[in-house]
């Protein structure tokens, strides 16, 4: 925004999400995630480059406004902003082809790949000076409970981000495995959609009574408490491989090594804020073979969403 043979991890939430159907018809109707037609290999032309997100938080729209602005400006195209409904719809738009810059978890990367989505990643954002490309999957509990660890996720109602989520569910599964806990069998799942939501009803202790988030959502509440974290390969921004050769450089040139103060320079007034500063500081550079830990854990627990 870290290896045993392990049970594999099913249920129906997550078979719900699998991905065998992810491309859907041909002319889709306005607003959906099916497959669009496609003019010069852009998402919708060749004026436009689409940006898609995950709606991490409800600010996740306003933290990306100044990098949309600034790809906007270094390749002279209006820049579409995205917003997927959840995990699996993102994934379901690059497979289609409906998106042509993207800010992907590792593990929604890695699970486009697999089921044929054209991308490469350009480079993953850091958040403060000196830091490298990665952030921690927390395990988080109310901030007056008892709970001291994993290993006491036990028999309750875990609050997790996502299916598809890296920090919000894969790894969070993979630790739970690791301390004994089988995550179909050994707690009631709650998936609450978002990574500030999953704080959120976890500091309530009512429909969730644990819970797994990014650091940066569970930092914001004093309502939890963190009592376990472990580090996640760095969030992938990612380029359409279909587009022209023209447009790959000039973004990788723009995203692969660029600080916030490159992007106040370029002329983005609203980079200059402490909200923008609070999520971006620079992008390092980051390839495929970054995210095999991903992989290898996909592996590990056998998820669903990992399978192609």
């Amino acid at each position: 925004m870290k290896l045993r043979a392990l049970p594999a991890i099913a249920g129906a939430a997550l078979l719900a999400l699998g991905l065998a159907a992810c491309s859907g018809p041909a002319g889709a109707a306005p607003g959906s995630d099916a497959p669009a037609d496609k003019a010069g290999g852009y998402a919708v032309d060749e004026n436009t480059l689409v940006f898609g997100v995950v709606p991490d938080s409800v600010d996740t729209e306003t933290n990306y406004q100044p990098l949309m602005d600034y790809i906007a400006e270094k390749t002279g195209k209006s820049v579409e902003y995205h917003e997927s409904t959840d995990y699996a719809a993102l994934i379901e738009a690059a497979i289609a082809g409906k998106v042509d810059v993207a800010s992907f978890s590792g593990f929604t990367y890695v699970t486009a790949t697999n089921n044929g989505a054209e991308l490469t990643p350009i480079s993953s954002i850091v958040t403060k000076e000196g830091q490298e490309p990665g952030y921690y999957s927390q395990a988080i509990a109310p901030a007056g409970s008892d709970v001291d660890g994993i290993e006491d996720f036990a028999g309750k109602k875990v609050c997790f981000v996502d299916p598809s989520s890296t920090s919000g569910y894969l790894f969070p599964s993979y630790n739970l495995l690791e301390a004994g806990i089988d995550p179909e069998k050994d707690i009631t799942p709650v998936f609450a959609g978002k990574h500030d939501v999953s704080v959120a009803k976890t500091g309530e202790g009512k429909e969730c009574e644990v819970g797994f988030a990014e650091d940066s959502e569970a930092a914001k509440s004093d309502k939890v408490k963190v009592v376990a974290e472990t580090m996640v390969p760095g969030a992938p921004l990612v380029y359409s491989n279909t587009l022209p050769e023209d447009v790959v450089t000039v973004l990788t040139d723009s995203l692969a090594e660029v600080t916030i103060d490159d992007i106040i320079a370029a002329g983005i007034e609203s980079a200059d804020s402490d909200a923008f500063r609070s999520v971006f500081y620079a992008t390092k550079p980051v390839d495929d073979e970054y995210y095999d830990l991903i992989r290898d854990i996909c592996k590990k627990t056998n998820a669903t969403q990992c399978q192609s």
